[in-house]
């Protein structure tokens, strides 16, 4: 029977590749649509009623929204080359640290909407304490999340080697620096690497762009 896997997202979107390094991983075919936002189309709206946003796959027909619930889906529909452990204790280990980058992923787009001295240093402060927690506890001295290879922890983690770093450039302060983080910058040369990630980005100039005019947009209204 024909899958009949299809992608709606939007090129910027760290949460849109979550899905499509996700499908490539497996080996999934599928085909991508890309969102024209703000103006979104009747399909997603109607696939998204809820949210009214991306990503969604469409599997034989059937719509699943939210980045991480679809990766979830994901690894149960296509289980070959699983990007989960197999143990019960380790499968449980990487949904929490997937949850935990979940509700802390506001605390690194506060850096990049900060305006102002004091605001700024505050929600470095918050994000460079989750930094030391990812670094620590989260990573330890393992390669990936997961250990020698890549995985869904990594995977919802994946806006670091690319976004993050844009974010960084555009408000002109660094965070992520190898003499204080050295374990989480080594992570980051490593997913880098892995041939599906690489193949799989947007382009680092038209994102950098992208990024300023939203920065403009957060100094415009302060």
């Amino acid at each position: 029977m024909e899958e009949e896997v299809k992608l709606h997202g939007f090129w910027p979107s760290p949460f849109s590749h979550r899905v499509i390094w996700a499908l490539k991983l497996k080996g999934v075919k599928f085909d991508y649509i890309e969102e024209d936002f703000p103006n979104k189309s009747q399909l997603l709206l109607q696939y998204n009623p809820v949210h009214k946003k991306i990503p969604v796959l469409v599997h034989r027909g059937k719509p699943i929204a939210e980045s991480l619930i679809i990766l979830e889906y994901i690894e149960e529909t296509w289980p070959e080359h699983p990007l989960l452990p197999k143990d019960a204790y380790e499968r449980a280990l990487a949904r929490f640290w997937i949850k935990y980058g979940e509700e802390k992923g506001i605390t690194f787009y506060n850096v990049f909407r900060s305006v102002g001295e004091d605001q700024l240093e505050k929600a470095m402060k918050e994000a460079m304490e989750v930094l030391k927690v990812l670094e620590e506890k989260g990573l330890g001295e393992k390669k990936f999340f997961g250990g020698d290879s890549i995985g869904l922890v990594d995977i919802a983690f994946g806006s670091f080697p690319h976004w993050f770093e844009g974010m960084e450039e555009v408000i002109g302060v660094k965070l992520l620096q190898p003499s204080t983080f050295p374990r989480l910058c080594a992570w980051m040369e490593n997913f880098k690497e892995v041939p599906v990630i690489k193949e799989n980005l947007p382009d680092p100039q038209k994102l950098l762009a992208h990024l300023k005019r939203i920065r403009e947009s957060f100094i415009a209204d302060a």
